[in-house]
Order: structure tokens, then sequence, then C-alpha cells
């Protein structure tokens, strides 16, 4: 969506009053990459920020709740972030601002740090699965009511709503569905129970920046206390993730044998939720990852 005059004003003013000094926009430029939200860099005289906008009617607190999970994570005090600066609402556009990251490429050393620093932060626990606040992953609403086991939350919290939109959309049969029923029934046996750990929720190759300082930040969280592995899962989707990251991870903090046997079983979520916003291109993978554990 194009930036208008007023809304370029009010933003303007509200980082008048944020910095308590005269703060002008000089100018903002288009960014890519972004599927639900437009983004822009945003020059100013006092730096440039990273401006986040979409339709508040549309995708109502994500912004809010996006500022939250960053919060959180940066209270680990374990991995970067990116300095939240304001969010709110005009009309209908929600925005968010953030502390612009000029980024490079990953090089070995910065990948160690990456994933020496998440197993640090999801060394962070708490007494349940799930977390305070309901969330967002990608565009679609993620619930995060608490569960004493990661397998009830997986099922209740993850699955069972992604399945239903499926049905709804026409996208999965009733052979799916029970395909679906018979995992249920099966999860506990198929991996072992951790403490909750902080997780970042929507770990893909796209949603880490390596700063030109060569600091890794996440971005884009969808965070709530999971099992770890959920979140190393989901860095296999995609790619973006380097040997070395790996190494430094499980060095770090070991994960469990065989935790690559189920990176199909948790990444049934994501590819569900894939399924329900791109369509049937996401089916067969769907089908396939289900097919090894039922």
């Amino acid at each position: 969506m194009p930036l208008q005059k007023p809304f370029i004003t009010q933003l303007q003013s509200r980082l008048t009053g944020d910095f308590n000094q005269p703060v002008t926009i000089r100018s903002v430029s288009p960014v890519s990459g972004g599927s639900i939200n437009s983004a822009w860099c945003v020059h100013t005289d006092n730096g440039d920020f990273m401006l986040k906008v979409n339709s508040k009617s549309a995708y109502p607190g994500m912004f809010r709740l996006e500022a939250e999970g960053l919060a959180t994570i940066r209270n680990t005090q374990t991995i970067a972030v990116p300095n939240v600066i304001l969010h709110g609402d005009f009309d209908d556009h929600s925005f968010l601002l953030l502390e612009w990251i000029d980024a490079q490429r990953a090089t070995p050393q910065a990948s160690q740090q990456l994933g020496r620093q998440l197993a640090a932060m999801h060394r962070h626990t708490a007494n349940h699965f799930g977390f305070t606040a309901n969330n967002y992953m990608g565009s679609l609403p993620q619930s995060n009511r608490q569960h004493a086991n990661w397998s009830a939350f997986f099922v209740a919290e993850r699955l069972q709503s992604m399945v239903k939109l499926g049905v709804d959309k026409h996208l999965l049969n009733s052979q799916d569905v029970q395909n679906f029923e018979k995992l249920y029934l099966r999860l506990p046996e198929l991996f072992a129970e951790e403490q909750p750990a902080l997780i970042h929720g929507d770990l893909w190759g796209g949603n880490y920046i390596i700063g030109t300082n060569g600091i890794p930040y996440l971005i884009d969280p969808a965070v709530s206390y999971g099992h770890r592995e959920f979140d190393l899962a989901m860095t296999t989707l995609f790619g973006g993730f380097a040997r070395e990251f790996y190494e430094a991870y499980h060095e770090a903090y070991p994960l469990a044998p065989n935790w690559q046997l189920r990176t199909d079983l948790w990444n049934l979520y994501p590819l569900l939720l894939h399924l329900n916003l791109f369509g049937t291109g996401y089916l067969g993978q769907v089908r396939e990852g289900l097919q090894q554990y039922v």
C-alpha cells in the first residue's frame, strides 16, 4: 500500500514526540520481501528506520503482538532483535517502526554465533507450553492457550485448527482427517518431552539478519514456550542455515538423539499453514510428512 502524506506527517509527529526533538522524514523507499505487510525504509535526519504497514481491520493487533514477542526475546539477553521505536494505528493502517539493520551475508562465524545464541534463548523456560497471549503465524491467528505438555499443546493449539481450516477450504479430505486423528493418538510416543523453551516460532531463513557488524538478529517472531525441536525443524524447511549453525547449537545445548527424524513431524504445522494460505501446492508435502508417523 502506498504511503499517503497524512500518514507520513503523523509518523513524523510521533517520532518528534518519541525522541523529544524535531525529526524530519526526508524520504521513504520500499523494501522488498514482505508478503503480508508493505515494508519501507524511512530516511530521517535522525537516521534510518524500518517501517512495516498493514491493514488494522484485516490483522488486528498484529504489530503490538510482534512488538511483545521481540521484547520477550530481548529480555532474555541472549540474542539480538531490532529495537522497537513505535507501533500504532492511523485510520485503517497499523504500523511498526523498527531500528534499521544493515545486513550482510552470513559468515561461518556469524552462523556459529546464531546457533549458540539460539541455544541460550531456548534455555529460558516456563511452567507451561503456550504463551500469555495469542499472536500470529504469518497472516493467520495463532492460539497459545497453555498446556502441561507439548503433545497436548501441539495437537490442540497447532494442528487441529489448521486441519479444520484445511477442511473448510476443501483442501483436506476425510482420509487426511483420519490420518491426523491417528497422529494425535500416537504423538506422545514419537518424541521425548522437554521443559517448555522460549521459541521464535517462525524460524525460517528469512527471519534472521546478520548485521554488518556480524551480529545475528531475529525478526518477525511468533513466540511461545514450546519444544525447541520445533524451531530447529523450521530451519530445515526452506533452507538458509549453514552447517556451522547446527554444529554450534548442538555443542551448546545438545538435542535428543535422532531429532532429524522428527523435523517432518513438527513441520506439519507450517506446511498446513502454507497449504491454507497458498493452496494445494503444499498438499503433497503435508501428506508425505504425515504418512511417516501414522
